[in-house]
This record gives C-alpha cells, sequence and structure tokens, in this order.
C-alpha cells in the first residue's frame, strides 16, 4: 500500500515539475520570438529605467526555473517520498512545494545578480542587442573562466550534492515548514555554486537564444544525472577553455 501511494505522489509531484518547466519554457520561446530590439526599446528607456531592470530579472528567473528545475527533480521527489512515509507514520511532513521554493529561491537571487550584471554590460555598451557579448575578450574570457571552474574543488564539492539526494537530506534534514524552506536554498545554493558560471556563458551567443539556452541546460542536465557527469564537466571543461583561448587570440 505504501508503495502504490508512494508512487501516486511522485508521478503527481513529477507531473506539477514538468508542468511548470513547460511553461517557463514557452515562456522563453515567446520572448526569444520577439525582436531583441524592440523588446530593448520598449523595457530600457534611455537604460535607466526600473521597469527594464523588472524585465531582467524576471526574464533571467523564468530561464532558471525552465532550465534548472529539471536537474532537481530526483531531490524533489526524495523529499516528496519522506514526507510520504512520515504522513503514514503519523509523524508531521512538509508539503514538496515548500521544499521547492526554497530551491527557487536561491535561483531568483542568482537571476538577480545575473540582471544586475547584464543591467550594466548594457550600460557599458559591452552586449550587443542579442544580449550577447559585444567584446571577443569578455566572451572568450567568460568561456576560460567556466572551463576552468569545472575542475575546482569548489566545482566538485557542490556537483556532488546535486548528485547525491540522499547524501544532501542526511547531512541536511531540518523539521518543519522553515526548515523545508532552508533545505530547499541549501539545496539550491549548491547547484548555484554547480553551475554559476555556466550559467554565465549565456552572453556568449545571446541570453535569448533558445538554442544555447537549451544546449546549456542539457549540459547541466547530464552533468547532474549521468553515471560519468563528473567526467563530463571536466571534459567540457577543456572544450571551453581551447573556445574561450581561441576567441581572445
Amino acid at each position: 500500500m505504501f508503495e502504490a501511494a508512494l508512487r501516486r505522489d511522485q508521478a503527481i509531484v513529477a507531473a506539477g515539475i514538468l508542468g511548470l518547466v513547460a511553461l517557463a519554457w514557452v515562456h522563453v520561446t515567446r520572448m526569444a520570438e520577439v525582436p531583441v530590439h524592440a523588446t530593448m526599446a520598449a523595457t530600457m528607456p534611455g537604460m535607466d529605467g526600473q521597469p527594464a531592470f523588472g524585465w531582467l530579472v524576471g526574464m533571467w528567473t523564468v530561464m532558471m526555473v525552465a532550465m534548472m528545475l529539471p536537474s532537481a527533480m530526483p531531490t524533489i521527489l526524495l523529499f516528496a517520498a519522506v514526507s510520504r512515509r512520515r504522513r503514514l507514520q503519523g509523524r508531521p511532513a512538509v508539503p514538496v512545494a515548500v521544499f521547492t521554493l526554497g530551491y527557487l529561491l536561491a535561483w531568483t537571487v542568482y537571476a538577480t545578480t545575473a540582471a544586475a550584471i547584464q543591467w550594466e554590460l548594457h550600460r557599458w555598451a559591452l552586449l550587443s542587442p542579442a544580449m550577447a557579448t559585444a567584446s571577443p575578450l569578455l566572451g572568450g574570457g567568460l568561456l576560460v573562466a567556466a572551463g576552468l571552474y569545472q575542475w575546482m574543488p569548489l566545482k566538485g564539492a557542490c556537483l556532488s550534492q546535486c548528485r547525491s539526494p540522499l547524501g544532501f537530506f542526511a547531512a541536511e534534514w531540518r523539521e518543519g515548514a522553515g526548515g523545508a524552506l532552508v533545505m530547499g536554498m541549501r539545496h539550491g545554493a549548491f547547484c548555484v555554486g554547480c553551475c554559476w558560471l555556466l550559467m554565465a556563458l549565456l552572453f556568449v551567443s545571446g541570453v535569448m537564444n533558445v538554442l544555447w539556452v537549451v544546449a546549456i541546460a542539457g549540459f547541466v542536465l547530464a552533468e547532474k544525472l549521468l553515471p560519468g557527469g563528473r567526467t563530463l564537466g571536466r571534459l567540457a571543461g577543456l572544450v571551453l577553455v581551447g573556445w574561450g583561448a581561441w576567441l581572445v587570440v
């Protein structure tokens, strides 16, 4: 009976996550269909209006939901399974939405930071109207930095937390709704620590380049979920360093 209830709960949670991700991707695609120069003109009059920054924050937040939430699904489903077991045992349990909200809050902080950086890059004319780097030095530097980071211990430590949901909960479990929110934020923080430079690579080929967005999201998913994800990430790091050096030279 427990197994049937668990499968039903996980199916509902998975459907909810996939539905949210699908909506985010639809929104990303629609944003990309609007000519970027028209969007910028409408939202960034004089490059000093507050509505423009709010638009950038919203854009980055939706992209982070689309790109990062799928890779967090194993951890979210494990939290749902633990919550179901606790409910059946008559123990306090927290809705999985609380943990998921904490995860998304961490990426919202990153999205806000990325929007602020993009605002400054536009102000200094370092981004093209397509929201891509207008400077080979900047684009190459981002690629080299992201490639080197793939080999750093901090990257490995954060990636291991993302790849091992059971290990994460064994070390980070907290009781109550507040604890679930904090756990979600901490898991999100590990994911940010793992992928923040990969997300910054959106500037290289254009923030609204859907194929580039899909490619980065697919790589993140493979790095976190495939058995050889850590090795794949290091190999990709070499490619990124080579690509960045070529751009700079």
